[in-house]
């Protein structure tokens, strides 16, 4: 399941989290706090969906100040409604001891597992670009859409996602086979690092391949795992 923890009674925990990132003078990239956390609830939400659940509940983490919560609940609310989900409960705690010269948050989503789709003969596709730092920024349309892989997955198109993180597409791969020596052919850089999941494997049914392709555009590469 990825970072994904079952806590059992078909409840699942996924999180992600960021730091030096966002507003303060000190910080490595700088973005509005509501651009960070729409990025970090991202991460947690595509680890959701990669084992079938959706959102119940939201925890924000936030150790930039209390000025920065309600830049942080803005943020992943857009995440939600450009998704075209209800927005969950959204709770958490801020840090208002002790001030930090970067920003820092995280972002846990408590999720309920669904029944999973039926097993189908699916080819696997890379979609988005491995972006990090400022490349998020500056190059948002090169990043996996969640309002398309929603859509993909509730209309049977995509039957299984996968998102990748820092450790980069050939890493990921071998966690989702299981494989160690595991190798991948890829018009990508499977090394790069994918900062919030710029890039996210889809197995996609044969019989959907040409619909994934006119709905993906031109940021959905077939990826040949080698094991």
């Amino acid at each position: 399941m990825r970072n994904a923890i079952d806590i059992g009674n078909g409840f699942i925990v996924t999180t992600d989290n960021s730091g030096g990132i966002g507003e303060k003078l000190q910080d490595i990239v700088n973005v509005p706090d509501r651009v960070t956390a729409y990025f970090a609830a991202r991460v947690a939400l595509l680890e959701q969906w990669a084992t079938h659940a959706e959102p119940v509940s939201i925890l924000i983490h936030n150790f930039s100040g209390s000025a920065s919560w309600e830049s942080y609940v803005a943020g992943v609310t857009d995440l939600f409604h450009e998704s075209w989900l209800e927005v969950p409960p959204i709770n958490g705690s801020s840090e208002t001891n002790m001030e930090l010269v970067q920003s820092a948050m995280a972002v846990t989503i408590i999720g309920k597992k669904m029944e999973a789709p039926a097993p189908k003969n699916s080819v696997w596709f890379t979609y988005g670009t491995p972006l990090v730092g400022d490349e998020v920024r500056t190059r948002v349309d090169e990043i996996a859409s969640v309002q398309l892989i929603h859509e993909a997955m509730k209309s049977g198109i995509v039957h299984q996602i996968w998102p990748v993180g820092s450790s980069g597409i050939l890493q990921e791969v071998r966690l989702l086979t299981g494989i160690k020596e595991a190798r991948v052919e890829t018009a990508l850089d499977s090394m790069k690092s994918a900062g919030p999941s710029t890039v996210v494997l889809l197995a996609i049914p044969e019989m959907n391949i040409e619909e994934a392709k006119a709905l993906f555009g031109v940021h959905l590469n077939k990826l040949m795992m080698i094991t």
